[in-house]
């Protein structure tokens, strides 16, 4: 007995010197977590909301979103960028603060045309994650397209956007786009969708920033010249911004697109650029890097925040990366599309200007 009451001694002691040993270590390592969390961007700005036609963080100074969107997650030319690397590498070498995660509703595997919506999901949460853990922040986005009308699928967001909520609901970096691109339906449809699905989010999520698709593929307005959304905008909601979208190389989108833009930000709207591309809408094309120098200046000096398409090496003009680049981080510059180039080089310039604010 008493040999066996020394062995049960000395156990004790052991895995109580082992607990004390786990303890020193995590003590030691908080100093640098702090320090490196205090030095992402969701690190320095926190939580973000609208004021007026500004997004502002958690100070209430203004703030501009830097972000990169992949390629829809549910293709081969989307999913392998949702890893930590390329985001790292994104944040630290591009300047980039935030990520968008596009969910094609339909097409190939889309979440609501045969996908694994179980693994779509999973995977959408993985770069959550990875945004959370870099200190970026995440946009989280129903890709519609082909599909045109929010209301198709409008059970599916009702779930989809319900289980996002209640998971994300404390969280300081996550965004959610609820309609990518409406199309082929009114300002008064999409405004219906819009005002159940934010009342879905804000069930659990009473006040992370929603962003709505604007009519004619985001562009504020059923027609060149409409400004539709800014005349007549959701009320009884905090927090909720609008969808510009435009391609440099696009003719009348830098013809109309600008006016539009200085139109709806003087009306009061909160617009955000949730997509732009160097190349024509449809993703080819010579991309136009004259015209977005132009975009440029107009968004810095609204501070409007914008997301570049797309985060791929698909063989189209818009593509960041050469078709024939297959690293999924760590870019080189020989790497790099000539889309990709431009992008870095605008995406640092900026944050070097703005510095600390950045």
């Amino acid at each position: 007995m008493k040999r066996i009451r020394q062995n049960s001694g000395r156990r004790r002691i052991y895995a109580l010197w082992m607990v004390l040993c786990m303890l020193a270590a995590m003590l030691a390592a908080l100093p640098e977590a702090t320090a490196n969390a205090a030095s992402t961007p969701v690190g320095r700005h926190g939580k973000l909301s609208v004021d007026g036609a500004n997004l502002v963080d958690s100070k209430g100074q203004t703030f501009q979103l830097r972000g990169i969107s992949t390629h829809g997650i549910n293709w081969d030319v989307g999913e392998p960028y949702v890893n930590k690397k390329a985001f790292k590498t994104l944040r630290d070498d591009w300047g980039v603060n935030a990520i968008r995660l596009s969910l094609y509703t339909e097409g190939y595997n889309g979440y609501c045309r045969g996908g694994d919506q179980s693994e779509l999901k999973k995977l959408i949460n993985k770069g959550v994650k990875y945004a959370t853990e870099l200190g970026m922040y995440a946009v989280i986005d129903w890709h519609i397209l082909s599909d045109g009308n929010p209301n198709t699928h409008y059970s599916d967001a009702k779930k989809f956007f319900a289980s996002m909520a209640k998971k994300y609901k404390n969280y300081d970096n996550v965004i959610y786009e609820i309609c990518n691109e409406p199309n082929g339906c009114s300002w008064t449809e999409i405004k219906s969708y819009a005002k159940k699905m934010i009342k879905v989010i804000r069930s659990y999520d009473k006040d992370a920033i929603i962003i709505v698709g604007t009519p004619t593929w985001s562009q504020l307005g059923s027609e060149l010249t409409s400004n539709v959304v800014a005349d007549n905008p959701i009320t009884g909601y905090e927090n909720i911004m609008y969808s510009l979208h435009f391609y440099a190389g696009e003719s009348a989108h830098s013809e109309y697109l600008p006016d539009k833009l200085s139109c709806a930000v003087e009306k009061g709207l909160p617009v955000i650029v949730s997509e732009f591309g160097l190349s024509e809408a449809d993703g080819n094309g010579s991309i136009d890097k004259k015209s977005a120098n132009q975009w440029f200046k107009l968004l810095d000096k609204y501070n409007t925040s914008y997301f570049c398409w797309s985060l791929s090496n698909k063989d189209e003009s818009c593509s960041l990366l050469k078709s024939g680049t297959n690293k999924i981080s760590g870019w080189k510059s020989s790497d790099l599309s000539a889309a990709g180039k431009y992008i870095k080089k605008k995406y640092l310039a900026r944050k070097k200007k703005l510095g600390s604010k950045a």
